[in-house]
């Protein structure tokens, strides 16, 4: 069960938000019957760059031995 900062990946590109598939969010708020996610995403310095609503289909729980990834904004 997805709860408040919970942090999970992207699974689609969001280019108008300049968020691309894998990028890590954290669960700011579940919607009323957990039919989506407010999810905030943040530079590694703590610049917020996008809080938006997903769906359950547009994230995915971070897996067993996977490491993150860095990529600079443009």
């Amino acid at each position: 069960m997805i709860q408040e900062l919970d942090r999970f990946i992207l699974t689609t590109n969001i280019l108008e938000r300049n968020l691309e598939q894998g990028d890590l969010g954290t669960v700011v708020l579940v919607h009323r019957d957990r039919q989506g996610y407010e999810v905030e995403f943040m530079t590694l310095d703590g610049e917020t760059v996008a809080v938006i609503s997903l769906s359950n289909e547009q994230l995915r729980s971070i897996g067993r031995k996977e490491i993150a990834h860095v990529r600079v904004l443009s």
